[in-house]
């Protein structure tokens, strides 16, 4: 160090306030360098050249208040013969040997750290580590809190606490060679840093071996917070790996914290599966209950476990299952690690195909606890009461079944085919039993209750009424009233009901589902001419539908049809691609606009009936977004959503037996359909219900129909799993949503917010390292009270002091013991002060807002550390 590096120290020592400064140069190296320092205002006195006794009595008495620098060479006097032992105590320390000026440099006063900051010479060789590892640094660090920061600098690490430290260190292994030296090790091992962290190891996480390796302290981390997420006991053959329980504890936290963290967590997924791997650990998981691993959450392996072993219960007690226990496992499940979709998905951590898998587990078990209501099938005295049965219960099986093949078929595009045997099961039961007892029962009111004859239901209210009853009564309000009117085609009930409560879950949005009674057939062209204003619907002799004499087929003669009334009609695509100022443009000179919405028949009538399922999904995020744009861009505040019919699909490919062959068309045919069949004079057929237009539809022709009975089709040309134009409920029992935009204070009572949440307790003491919380939601989750999906944790300021974990709070139901979920959470081994608070801290998990907050006192037994 020259003398200008020198000078420019002492001149920052004294320029702190320092009287006396103490410099000590044992093998005098600097002494001849005395003459040249110049320091303004500093007396310098060379201790080899004035008598202590001299310079004490100077420095103390005679000149109180003078500044002054010591020098002094070679050892230090013994104490009893040192005269200036006091001075040299209170007076400011100061070396210029480079462990000394890196000390400094660093902010530590302490003189016991020369030997240690020397040891680690080769780190702060580089000016640009010595720079880094100074923002880690406090004064009063010793040398381990050293040690974390070159560590922390060596990784570039954010923190230099060990949980930290690890999980960086870890994060940098190769999963295909867990044996291989990171750069980051090796870098530990060029800086001598190696043996102060597997010291650090020992002490924080209880890690001894032989010869330690990131390999093996990986490993017993993991399998030490897998035996600490079981309910029970750990499997015999991966006991010997868990870490002592003082260290367990925090092998919790770092692991959870590891999981937990957005920039880390992808080294966790693959790193965790090589573990998993290393230590077999599917052939240790076959003794445990899914409850004793419901809230594991190490290993993928374990996820697979669970999700297969919670589809063979169901599978095999259909018939008596716990729904809400299912529910439990499937909510801890998609709060958790593997199967959350908050998270991102990739090939190690399918997230997204878990929980597809768990969304069809749950709507398999609601569908089988939904026929434990229904064990006496669907028998019913008259159509109305039947009919009702359906729009307000029986539809639920439809919808079920769908969002149980939707999120199988999605899971399974994902290569998971963990859902063989339970889509066996499902597709059983929907067909042989639900659809067919329906169809019994529908069919004993068709034609025993004089349904097909009559095509009448009271309170119910006929398709071909809809413009009357729905439209004409708002334009008639007054002249600057304006409806909007969207059309989906074979947009059925089911569909229908979730739209609804999706849309009832928008601010400013109310929307109310009813249902009218499709005309029969249910085919597109009559229903879309049913909804038309109309005064006569009547049919040419080649089977096309006229509204009052004109063509209803298409846009344009729908348009012209419309002009009536100050109409136009639109293709859904086309309006939706209208910027705010073009669709305001385009509405001014009409009061009603039809929008015509083609998703689900132009997908699966037209050569890809797979993709049913997907088509009513796509439905229903586009029909909401059709109804947001009118009523927020356009300030539309009156809309009307129907469909033309709704359709029968099943994904497994009828049989033989359901096929209903006419081997002759009867004389007089014009149509012929797999679902129905049109003509003139027909003639009764025992497989078929045999009708008239003119009572199904009020047609003023005599065109007559023939639909076969309950599910069957005519014939199976041209796909035979997606039909409509039968009598099925599901194919003529029509939604019509009505959907009103709300202002001022009705609209305030539809904003939407997530449900609160309470900790259950006034003061928590906490005297064990692991600990269970009860929390509470505050209210049932409604279409306005959204569910809230929430991380939980103790803090300790803003630093967690244990595992973080999530929890959903999302039940509807009016009971408040449903309401109550607990989460255990594990304190990492430390020093807790039991008289100072800690805090429990609720917070959005999307968001990062707290939700709930409790003091917490955390005053630990002794053995507890042992």
């Amino acid at each position: 160090m020259d003398s200008a590096q020198i000078k420019s120290n002492l001149d920052r020592i004294f320029g702190n306030g320092a009287r006396i400064v103490f410099w000590r140069d044992e093998d005098g190296e600097f002494e001849e360098m005395l003459p040249a320092l110049d320091l303004d205002g500093v007396a310098l006195r060379n201790l080899t050249e004035v008598p202590a006794l001299a310079l004490k009595t100077e420095i103390e008495l005679e000149k109180p208040d003078g500044t002054y620098l010591l020098y002094e060479k070679g050892p230090v006097p013994e104490a009893e013969r040192d005269w200036l032992l006091d001075i040299r105590l209170y007076a400011e320390p100061f070396a210029a040997d480079r462990s000394t000026m890196i000390l400094r440099e660093l902010g530590l006063m302490e003189q016991s750290l020369r030997d240690h900051i020397a040891a680690r010479g080769k780190f702060f060789a580089s000016k640009e580590r010595l720079s880094r590892a100074n923002r880690f640094i406090e004064v009063g660090d010793g040398a381990e809190a050293i040690d974390r920061a070159l560590m922390a600098t060596v990784l570039r690490a954010e923190q230099t606490d060990i949980f930290t430290i690890v999980r960086c260190l870890l994060h940098t292994l190769e999963p295909h060679d867990l044996e291989a030296s990171p750069a980051a090790w090796q870098e530990f091992e060029k800086y001598d840093l190696t043996d102060s962290f597997w010291a650090q190891m020992r002490d924080v996480f209880g890690f001894e071996d032989e010869a330690p390796s990131l390999k093996g302290l990986l490993m017993r981390l993991l399998v030490t917070d897998f035996a600490r997420g079981i309910d029970g006991a750990c499997p015999k053959a991966l006991a010997h790996l868990v870490l002592p329980k003082k260290g367990a504890s925090n092998a919790v936290v770092c692991i959870g914290q590891w999981r937990d963290s957005a920039r880390l967590h992808t080294s966790y997924d693959v790193l965790s599966a090589a573990i998993a791997d290393l230590v077999k650990l599917s052939d240790h998981l076959g003794g445990l209950d899914i409850e004793e691993l419901r809230d594991a959450r190490t290993f993928l392996e374990t996820e697979k476990y669970i999700a297969s072993s919670l589809r063979d219960r169901i599978v095999e007690t259909a018939d008596t299952l716990n729904l809400e226990a299912v529910r439990d496992i499937v909510v801890r499940r998609q709060n958790g690690y593997w199967a959350n979709v908050k998270l991102s998905s990739s090939a190690e951590a399918p997230r997204s195909a878990l929980s597809e898998v768990y969304d069809a587990l749950m709507a398999a078990a609601s569908f089988f606890d939904l026929r434990s209501h229904h064990g006496k099938g669907f028998a019913a005295d008259n159509p109305k009461a039947l009919y009702e049965a359906y729009t307000s219960d029986l539809f639920r099986f439809d919808q079920l079944y769908r969002q149980f093949c939707e999120a199988a078929d999605t899971a399974e595009a994902e290569g998971w085919d963990v859902l063989k045997d339970l889509r066996a099961k499902i597709e059983d039961v929907y067909g042989n039993w639900y659809l067919a007892g329906l169809a019994k029962h529908w069919g004993a009111q068709l034609e025993g209750g004089g349904l097909i004859s009559g095509w009448k239901i009271d309170g119910i209210r006929p398709q071909y009424e809809f413009f009357k009853r729905n439209v004409k009564p708002r334009l008639d309000e007054g002249e600057d009233r304006r409806a909007f009117v969207i059309i989906s085609d074979a947009f059925r009930f089911e569909a229908a009901q979730e739209l609804t409560a999706e849309l009832n879950g928008k601010y400013r949005f109310t929307a109310e589902l009813k249902s009218q009674l499709g005309v029969l057939p249910s085919y597109t062209a009559l229903g879309m001419a049913s909804l038309l204003p109309h005064d006569e619907l009547a049919y040419k002799d080649d089977g096309s539908v006229l509204v009052d004499g004109k063509s209803s087929s298409g846009i344009a003669n729908r348009q012209k049809l419309l002009e009536k009334v100050d109409g136009a009609a639109i293709p859904a695509d086309k309006f939706m691609a209208m910027s705010k100022l073009e669709g305001r443009e385009f509405i001014k000179p009409f009061r009603v606009i039809y929008i015509y919405h083609d998703q689900i028949d132009q997908t699966a009538d037209r050569g890809n009936e797979e993709k049913t399922f997907q088509a009513v999904r796509t439905s229903i995020e586009e029909l909401g977004n059709l109804v947001s744009r009118i009523i927020n861009n356009l300030n539309g505040n009156y809309i009307v959503l129907t469909a033309d019919h709704g359709f029968l699909y099943q994904e497994g490919a009828p049989k033989e037996t359901d096929k209903n062959p006419i081997a002759d068309k009867p004389a007089g045919t014009v149509i012929s359909k797999k679902r129905y069949l049109l003509g003139k004079s027909l003639p009764d057929h025992a497989g078929a219900y045999h009708g008239k237009t003119a009572t199904t539809a009020a047609a003023t022709s005599d065109m007559e129909f023939w639909v076969p009975r309950g599910t069957n089709r005519f014939h199976f040309i041209g796909g035979s799993r997606f039909v409509h134009g039968g009598a099925m409920p599901q194919e003529i029992v029509v939604p019509v949503i009505q959907v009103t935009q709300l202002k001022g204070k009705s609209a305030v009572k539809t904003r939407t917010r997530n449900v609160g949440v309470s900790v259950l307790g006034s003061s928590l003491k906490i005297t064990t390292s692991r600990y269970r919380f009860r929390l509470i939601q505050t209210e049932a989750v409604s279409e306005r009270i959204k569910p809230l999906q929430a991380k939980i944790a103790i803090y300790d300021g803003d630093e967690p002091v244990t595992n973080v974990e999530t929890l959903s709070f999302e039940s509807e139901s009016s009971d408040m013991n449903e309401w109550r979920q607990e989460v255990w959470l594990t304190l990492a081994s430390r020093t807790f002060d039991k008289k100072k608070p800690y805090n429990l801290i609720v917070r959005n998990a999307e968001t990062g807002v707290e939700e709930a907050r409790m003091e917490i006192t955390i005053d630990l037994a002794f053995d507890n550390d042992f």
